[in-house]
């Protein structure tokens, strides 16, 4: 991409200075309160990106800059031997931090090895590779890496040993490959795109990532005449008396991702439970027969959470549902453990969105849970004409003939339960605006991913702490971000 740049006449110099400037500013939206950031430094041109982000995030958010090169200036390449020379150059470390002096958040950049690199790291690297991991796991430290985690393959995520392990990397320009593999994630981390225009490739790729730039999702932003009857009406079967939490935060979840009415319906014994629970602005009703949902003239169902094996009329007039209702139908949790155990999978249709966990989706196909995450997407939605999302440390979303998305955002704070029911009413509630269900699935597991990111950065919560409701409380930033364009 490099090589393409300069034909269009983008000399080296001021694409890495472009590049370098991009990736101080994401980081500093990624981190939004300045702390302190170290750069580790090898010789190349991640190098050179490190050292002119590390300018921006001191000149222009605060933040004080620290540097443990492993190689004199005079070694490095032509490029960021300049970088270094033009200043100001962060305060170089000879040795491991002080670590318990400095502000906070601690942000370690890897800048180490570039796509260039092949193998494993090798001294001196290794020794600030070490040093990296340790800071991480001992000092609170979150490690972010330029393009790639030094150590790991950028074309196929083959993670060699002793390779970085990051919390979130950067990739300039363009998405890598390999870096996008469900394989690769533990090193990889949460992944973002640093925009720069003559590095950006042409449309297309399979794996896509969901990001601003890749989707367009309907109706946003909104239109000024816009009203309530143009965001949609939802409609969710959900909830016991055992379980009237996932029900309500499914119902939370639309309504916050912009439903324009939200109906719950809950089974007759579980309505008082729920709606003791509900906000109001949601309308909880008994429900004995999923067909009823069809009464408040709804535009997207959502059906699942909370539920408990159904039986009866309930089971009857869902298979019915099932089989004649043309609406956009978010199928979660006890809805997929219903069809597989009721044996309907020949129901799903074109308009069935279906959003199983790893257990549930190995319940759905059994004999694909042995494969790589990707090929058993695809495979699945070959077998099946419904949209899938298949959830996971890097949520995928393929529907038959269409390209597999990949979610970048994210943290291990998700692993909660009832995040996965908040992620049903968002996709609802965009099925609802008009989205079609691959937009809907990808833009909802970007939101909810981000969600996560924003309440670990933005308050004193923990990846242990974090709940479905402080996740949901920044889903209006998350919405924000994505129209900014700042993840």
């Amino acid at each position: 991409m490099e090589a393409t740049a300069a034909c269009h006449g983008w000399p080296e110099e001021r694409l890495l200075e472009l590049a370098g400037q991009r990736l101080g500013q994401a980081l500093a939206d990624y981190f939004p309160r300045p702390g302190t950031v170290i750069g580790y430094l090898g010789k190349g041109h991640n190098a050179g990106d490190t050292l002119v982000a590390m300018r921006v995030l001191a000149g222009a958010h605060g933040w004080r800059t620290l540097a443990r090169p492993a190689f004199p200036a005079d070694d490095c390449a032509p490029l960021t031997r300049t970088v270094w020379q033009r200043g100001p150059s962060p305060e170089i470390l000879t040795e491991l931090p002080d670590w318990r002096t400095l502000p906070r958040p601690l942000v370690l950049l890897d800048g180490l090895l570039g796509i260039g690199a092949d193998g494993p790291i090798r001294q001196p690297l290794l020794g600030l590779a070490a040093e990296m991991d340790w800071l991480r796991r001992h000092a609170g430290a979150r490690v972010a890496a330029v393009d790639l985690p030094s150590g790991v393959d950028p074309d196929t995520g083959r993670i060699h040993p002793h390779a970085v392990t990051a919390d979130v990397t950067f990739m300039i320009g363009a998405p890598k490959r390999g870096l996008l593999a469900a394989h690769a994630a533990n090193a990889v981390g949460a992944l973002a795109v640093v925009p720069v225009e003559p590095l950006t490739p042409a449309e297309g790729g399979d794996p896509a990532m969901i990001c601003p730039g890749s989707l367009v999702p309907t109706q946003f932003p909104r239109p000024f005449d816009f009203h309530k009857g143009m965001a949609g009406r939802v409609a969710i079967f959900a909830g016991t008396s055992a379980y009237p939490g996932a029900a309500v935060l499914a119902a939370s979840g639309a309504l916050r991702a912009g439903a324009g009415l939200v109906f719950l319906h809950t089974p007759p014994a579980a309505f008082a439970a729920v709606a003791a629970k509900c906000p109001p602005e949601i309308i909880v009703k008994p429900c004995r027969n999923p067909l009823e949902m069809l009464e408040t003239a709804p535009a997207a169902l959502a059906l699942g959470p909370g539920l408990g094996d159904l039986a009866g009329i309930a089971e009857t007039a869902l298979i019915e549902l099932l089989a004649t209702c043309p609406l956009a139908t978010v199928l979660d949790a006890d809805a997929l453990n219903f069809l597989v155990r009721s044996g309907q999978l020949d129901l799903l249709r074109e308009n069935h969105l279906l959003t199983p966990h790893p257990g549930e989706f190995q319940r759905l196909a059994p004999d694909l849970a042995g494969l790589p995450r990707e090929e058993a997407a695809r495979r699945f939605v070959a077998r099946h004409p419904a949209t899938l999302l298949l959830k996971g440390c890097r949520t995928l979303v393929t529907a038959s003939g269409g390209p597999l998305w990949c979610n970048p955002t994210g943290t291990p704070g998700l692993a909660t339960g009832g995040q996965g029911d908040v992620l049903t009413g968002v996709i609802a509630a965009r099925l609802a605006c008009g989205d079609s269900t691959t937009t809907a699935a990808a833009f909802s597991a970007w939101l909810c991913g981000r969600t996560a990111e924003l309440a670990l950065a933005l308050s004193d919560e923990s990846e242990e702490s974090l709940t479905p409701t402080a996740s949901l409380a920044r889903l209006g930033h998350a919405f924000r971000d994505w129209r900014e364009a700042k993840r």
